[in-house]
């Protein structure tokens, strides 16, 4: 039996009917078309669907979308200005090589905003630290790392 659920997805109002069991990535990506937040791993291991809810990085594929009723969701198609322009962590890791083949990267910049914004990340251990729930399979991380730094710098943390 569906149940509505109303929330804020990239400061939009949304109201949408929805099977109490939708996880909330299924939500964003089928019910509002918002396919930049990937499905790696469905158990919460790669970091691919990371969004932020309420300000905070939460991996998308263990929540229930019924759990975050009256929540300010943000996906990585949220983070672009009013005038186009990419959020400072986009464009860094975009300056900085921080992406290869790309299927990480929506996840990876959510998480690194999330971590410049709540958590230490004066040096290289720690970013490589905090990311260490976001999976790259290309690029190594080096310039990930890079690109978290210079992304904080940008947003002047």
């Amino acid at each position: 039996m569906a149940t509505s659920l109303s929330l804020r997805v990239n400061g939009e109002a949304v109201t949408r009917d929805v099977q109490p069991e939708t996880l909330l990535v299924t939500f964003l990506r089928e019910q509002l078309r918002l396919t930049g937040t990937h499905v790696g791993c469905d158990t919460a291991q790669c970091g691919a669907c990371t969004i932020h809810v309420n300000g905070r990085a939460v991996k998308s594929c263990n929540v229930l979308a019924v759990q975050l009723a009256g929540a300010e969701i943000t996906t990585i198609e949220g983070l672009t200005q009013a005038d186009g322009s990419m959020h400072p962590m986009q464009a860094a890791f975009r300056q900085c090589h921080g992406l290869q083949c790309g299927f990480c990267t929506p996840g990876m910049v959510m998480s690194s905003i999330d971590l410049v914004l709540h958590h230490s990340h004066g040096n290289e251990r720690e970013i490589r630290e905090s990311l260490e729930g976001n999976f790259c399979r290309c690029t190594g991380y080096q310039n990930i790392v890079k690109a978290v730094a210079s992304g904080a710098k940008a947003m002047g943390v």
